[in-house]
């Protein structure tokens, strides 16, 4: 679901019909009293929780004011680790993971984030391998260069940067790629694997898996919660629903057809928003104490920026700040974690082929 820019001002009344409305946003006339929960240096690459030493947060206590899930800070400490384990591959075995990644066409945003995945691998130590081709380009040039990385030891992971331009179908790209090296944890047999009890699946997509490590990092309760994920995309709602499942919650998922979102969401004591609607949810859909993962990233006018806008989540943040016990900002909640996810996948890649451990 596709947000526009949209005006600064926030309606006061409440939000009908289908969770694909869109809501303008908020003044940010009050400042949310945070109480950060900083995570510790952790030393291996498992799951573990980092909340305040004093007490976990859990996803039904009730505070006052919503400590923040510092997703900029959890994915610096993620990248320390990744690049420590690297540097121990390659000292041990003389192997230093690749990632390949194609992208297809002039698109702004997709060129950004190419580069910023560039700088990224070189900040860990991975070596990336970039292809760029033409707009106008056949799908079978797109497949070829796939299988050129498919059979090259040196790349461990593939990424196809998307969207691909609309003659080709994502699909067939998609489906091409070895499923020992996606990364990107989009090939059907992954998500396939994810949606079975009692199989694995070899990569789980980046951003929900970038989800989840927050949860774990902050050590948030997610077994027996109920759990709510708001969108139904192949990237981020469906696999984090399947994810949040695993994990033993009770999981619903709203999206554009389900009837009484507010009230649906409202009994959740975990909410994660992937609906790419700013400022969706609201105050009242929040049951006091529960913890909001806002996965949304939604330009809204702003006469004050420079830029002319400004980035906001699918929560209208302010009003959930006085409600959840914690949340996570937009920018810097779950932004930073999906690259994150990716060099950590790639190591994997490297670390499987390679049987080392």
């Amino acid at each position: 679901m596709a947000s526009s820019i949209l005006s600064s001002r926030c309606s006061l009344s409440s939000p009908a019909g289908a969770v694909a409305r869109a809501l303008a946003p908020p003044r940010m006339t009050l400042a949310c009293r945070f109480q950060s929960s900083v995570p510790m240096p952790l030393g291996s690459m498992a799951v573990r929780s980092v909340a305040s030493r004093n007490s976990s947060l859990s996803a039904v206590a009730p505070e006052t004011s919503a400590k923040v899930i510092d997703g900029k800070l959890v994915s610096g400490q993620i990248k320390n680790e990744v690049a420590a384990e690297i540097a121990r591959m390659k000292d041990t075995i003389g192997i230093v993971p690749g990632l390949a990644v194609i992208l297809v066409g002039s698109r702004k945003d997709s060129q950004t984030y190419v580069r910023n995945k560039k700088k990224a691998c070189k900040a860990v130590g991975i070596n990336s391998y970039e292809v760029n081709l033409p707009e106008d380009c056949t799908e079978e040039e797109v497949l070829k260069h796939i299988a050129i990385f498919n059979d090259d030891s040196s790349v461990h992971g593939i990424l196809v940067q998307l969207p691909l331009p609309r003659h080709m179908k994502e699909e067939n790209i998609l489906n091409a790629v070895s499923i020992e090296k996606d990364v990107d944890g989009f090939h059907p047999l992954n998500i396939g694997r994810l949606a079975m009890q009692g199989r694995d699946p070899l990569f789980v997509p980046c951003t929900p898996k970038g989800c989840m490590e927050l949860l774990h990092r902050y050590d948030i309760e997610i077994k027996g919660k109920r759990a709510v994920v708001i969108g139904r995309s192949n990237i981020v709602g469906m696999p984090v629903a399947l994810l949040l499942q695993k994990a033993n919650a009770t999981v619903s998922m709203v999206h554009s057809y389900t009837k009484n979102p507010e009230e649906i969401t409202s009994q959740a004591d975990i909410i994660v928003s992937a609906a790419g609607v700013a400022n969706l949810v609201r105050g009242s859909w929040i049951k006091p104490g529960a913890v909001v993962i806002d996965v949304g990233i939604n330009p809204v006018d702003d006469a004050e920026s420079p830029r002319g806008y400004r980035l906001v989540g699918d929560i209208c943040y302010e009003e959930a700040c006085e409600v959840a016990s914690a949340i996570t900002p937009v920018p810097g909640g779950v932004g930073p974690m999906t690259i994150a996810m990716l060099l950590s996948n790639t190591l994997e890649s490297a670390k499987r082929i390679h049987n080392f451990k």
